[in-house]
């Protein structure tokens, strides 16, 4: 059996959040997001890593992140950087914003030749959906899939989240997603601020794209047909992103591809700001206080 791949986006430096954050320790071994991601991954049955990151910053991450699990398992690198785009197409003047998630996934299509998982680096998504995401990309099934997380169970206390909000039919099969980028807390449920300044209120009990998909290969020449409609339509633009969410979408709703939306009961829980930190390091201790990680993950 084809062990599946874990493809982890790290090409961002968190302009919220400042700094580096991939490879801030929050663990009490100095366990960074990404230890705990890989240590799941490894123990779910994934057997390559892909890492996701910028040229500027390969040597910092390598160093601190890379050489941890070269001996543990076989990993590679792909490059996202702002110049790398279809032929006939050329970086418009000032822009210095990566060009979103979509175009980071299709970074790696020179090294992905198997199902894979994509991760964004700096989310906790938990051990049970690494394991039901394996089992769905070790099944043979040619469907994609999302792990669904409850909205409400993934908001900040310290600013705004996008996330991807997503409509499921009876068979748990995708049939819309919106990705909305100004999402907050709203009494007990949670209002998205549009562009237009326009309020959409959210119940909190949506499921939501976290960034966790399950892909084959299959998805390189879609992202590439999509990514290249991106451009036309936005790609002058300084600060215009394609996301995955939103490619994923459009591939479903065009009958183009099936995603199963899965869900986990684990929490999940990020860094999107510098004041989530404290959180996530708590979240961590809790689980190793009952048994869910091992005070020092590589020994």
């Amino acid at each position: 059996m084809i062990k599946p791949t874990l493809l982890v986006l790290a090409a961002g430096m968190g302009s919220r959040y400042g700094g580096l954050k991939q490879i801030d320790p929050v663990g009490p071994a100095g366990e960074t997001i990404i230890d705990y991601s890989i240590y799941d991954a490894m123990r779910a049955g994934f057997g390559k890593l892909v890492f996701v990151i910028r040229k500027d910053i390969e040597a910092q991450f390598r160093e601190i992140i890379g050489t941890r699990f070269e001996k543990r398992i076989a990993v590679e690198y792909a490059f996202q950087e702002l110049d790398k785009l279809p032929a006939g197409y050329s970086l418009p003047a000032g822009r210095t914003k990566p060009w979103g998630t979509t175009h980071a996934i299709l970074m790696a299509e020179g090294v992905v030749k198997e199902p894979f998982a994509a991760i964004n680096a700096d989310d906790f998504y938990g051990q049970q959906a690494y394991k039901t995401l394996a089992q769905h990309l070790t099944s043979g099934t040619p469907d994609y899939a999302m792990v669904g997380f409850i909205l409400k169970n993934t908001l900040s206390d310290h600013g705004t989240v996008a996330r991807g909000v997503s409509r499921v039919d009876a068979n748990n099969y995708l049939t819309h997603i919106v990705e909305m980028m100004k999402i907050e807390r709203d009494g007990t449920g949670a209002k998205d601020t549009g562009p237009d300044g326009k309020i959409t209120q959210l119940s909190g009990a949506e499921a939501v794209s976290m960034n966790f998909w399950g892909f084959t290969p299959a998805l390189f020449p879609q992202l590439r047909v999509e990514f290249e409609k991106f451009l036309k339509q936005a790609g002058t633009e300084q600060k215009s992103e394609c996301y995955i969410p939103a490619t994923v979408g459009e591939l479903v709703t065009s009958g183009r591809a099936k995603c199963k939306v899965l869900r986990s009961s684990d929490s999940w829980f990020g860094v999107t700001y510098r004041e989530d930190r404290p959180q996530v390091v708590e979240s961590i201790r809790q689980l190793i206080a009952q048994g869910k990680y091992p005070e020092k993950l590589w020994a």
